[in-house]
């Protein structure tokens, strides 16, 4: 199992989401934040200067099965990359158990819905 973290832009939210349901990945938890990056390039709006640092971003938390990884990332990739600075970063970490309060199921079991397996 592997815990997959992205932070996108906010404004590629619906389209990542999109892409997740297309790869069969149906739950995942986001919020948004705001954080501060290494990169600078400033946009100017109307007469303003704005620092692309600042833009809103939402992170994704999703826990996925080994064999899912590779069509989460690249859902996420696909749907989120603008080419510019401040497309955001995933990350990819291993989860050594998970359980499924409810059941009491552990592992791969807990994080789908028997009957509905991929």
């Amino acid at each position: 199992m592997k815990k997959i973290e992205a932070i996108i832009r906010k404004t590629k939210f619906e389209e990542v989401w999109e892409a997740l349901r297309e790869a069969g990945i149906e739950f995942f938890s986001y919020w948004d934040v705001r954080g501060v990056g290494q990169d600078r390039e400033g946009r100017v709006y109307r007469g303003v200067i704005y620092d692309t640092s600042t833009i809103e971003r939402t992170i994704l938390s999703i826990i996925v099965r080994d064999k899912n990884v590779a069509k989460t990332v690249n859902a996420i990739l696909s749907s989120s990359r603008t080419g510019e600075i401040g497309d955001g970063k995933i990350f990819v970490v291993p989860i050594e158990e998970s359980y499924r309060i409810r059941t009491g199921e552990k592992g791969d079991e807990s994080l789908y819905i028997k009957g509905k397996e991929e």
